[in-house]
């Protein structure tokens, strides 16, 4: 009898890929470090098209019947104070699986997802540490060891291993597969506040010359605060992520009067450094998937989604390569990679261009001017931003051009 597929990590790659996998027939082992529900720093966007993700795992209802607040769009304020706005539901033609993005705790939202991995099949446990990948003598992974809350230890064995652990992914880094980018290097702060002045259906980016700061309602009377700042400042916080934040914000005179009546409800957590990716999301007996593959910066909203696709693009290579001999489950397992490179490249090179922009204040404030003239090319790019609008319609020469040179 095969092994079980392990797979390491409890949020939306982790409980979407252990989904997908136990439906199809294989005995699944998931492993979280944490107790669910738990929080989690994190913007807590869900894009137009991350809902068809949803709809197929069977949960979309049960997301929006938990209270997620619904976003038609994004507006985003440049340093010189210029701000463009673009919707989702637009005239450009595209349409997503939903005209509007969502937003949810974390708490819940991940909670929802595990609980339709454990009625699919899949074998939870919580409170259970990954330490160490097992190897056989060609050196390919086989298993992992793990160790409880209570100091109890095992070794698990595993026709595959799927590190879908985040950021700083163990699986990753012991399947040397681990790599930093230099730049951009940030770090976030995120909250919930009540009683923020002026939130409304659209999501809101602040870009500033010290990061940005993105607002969104999540829900129940609640905003999630984002500030994402170069991994240089945040020494500043010095131990005081709270009192940062705070700092942060009354330093800014369009924000600061928003929050004079409001009241942070949750403990600032933190998150980062960003640009962390895999040198391939692949190696012998292990895929990688979600941010424990590639994760850039959260200025664009990719995570959640990216996590929901990468575990449906995932699955069916995964299944291949727990059911054939080594040489072709590794091909299988290339075949992923590829898969997975094809589909986000296009919104990769959107984001790159983004996080430009964003790390140098004259960029930023240029493309505000423009993309406040040309509202047509505002919602091409949030459309992009959710996931539903294809690169090549931002990116193509003929949009650039107009972009550039029609009168205003």
């Amino acid at each position: 009898m095969a092994a079980p597929i392990v797979v390491v990590g409890g949020g939306p790659a982790g409980s979407a890929a252990a989904w997908g996998l136990a439906r199809a027939g294989r005995e699944v082992i998931l492993c979280d470090r944490a107790a669910f529900p738990r929080a989690k720093p994190c913007a807590e966007y869900l894009s137009p098209q991350a809902a068809r993700s949803l709809a197929e795992m069977g949960v979309l209802e049960t997301v929006e019947r938990a209270g997620a607040a619904r976003l038609h769009g994004m507006r985003i304020t440049a340093p010189n104070g210029i701000a463009f706005s673009g919707a989702f539901a637009a005239a450009h033609g595209f349409r997503g699986f939903r005209d509007h993005g969502l937003a949810l705790p974390r708490e819940r939202l991940d909670a929802i997802l595990l609980d339709a991995a454990r009625a699919a099949g899949v074998t939870v446990r919580e409170r259970t540490m990954v330490t160490a990948l097992t190897r056989d003598t060609t050196g390919a992974v086989v298993g992992v060891e793990t160790r409880a809350d209570d100091g109890t230890t095992t070794r698990l064995d595993a026709s595959l291993v799927i590190g879908a652990d985040g950021l700083r992914s163990v699986v990753a880094r012991r399947a040397g597969l681990a790599a930093h980018r230099r730049w951009p290097r940030r770090i976030a702060f995120v909250a919930h506040y009540e009683g923020v002045d002026a939130i409304s259906d659209v999501g809101e980016m602040h870009v500033t010359a010290r990061g940005y700061l993105g607002l969104a309602d999540v829900g129940g009377g609640r905003t999630n605060v984002a500030l994402v700042v170069p991994a240089a400042l945040a020494g500043e916080a010095a131990g005081d992520a709270a009192g940062f934040l705070d700092r942060w914000i009354a330093a800014h005179a369009a924000l600061a009067p928003r929050f004079r009546g409001a009241q942070r409800v949750t403990p600032v957590q933190t998150t980062g450094p960003f640009a962390s990716h895999a040198r391939c999301a692949w190696a012998p007996g292990v895929a990688l998937v979600g941010d424990a593959a590639d994760f850039f910066d959260p200025f664009t909203g990719e995570g959640i989604y990216a996590a929901l696709r990468g575990a449906e693009l995932l699955v069916p290579y995964a299944f291949a390569a727990t059911a054939d001999t080594a040489r072709e489950a590794a091909e299988a397992l290339a075949a992923y990679d590829r898969c997975r490179r094809d589909a986000f490249a296009g919104k990769w090179r959107v984001e790159r261009l983004v996080g430009t922009a964003v790390a140098f204040p004259a960029l930023m404030n240029g493309a505000a001017r423009l993309l406040a003239r040309r509202r047509a090319y505002a919602d091409l790019l949030i459309g992009v931003t959710g996931d539903f609008v294809p690169a090549g319609a931002l990116l193509r020469p003929r949009a650039l051009r107009s972009l550039l040179t029609s009168a205003p």
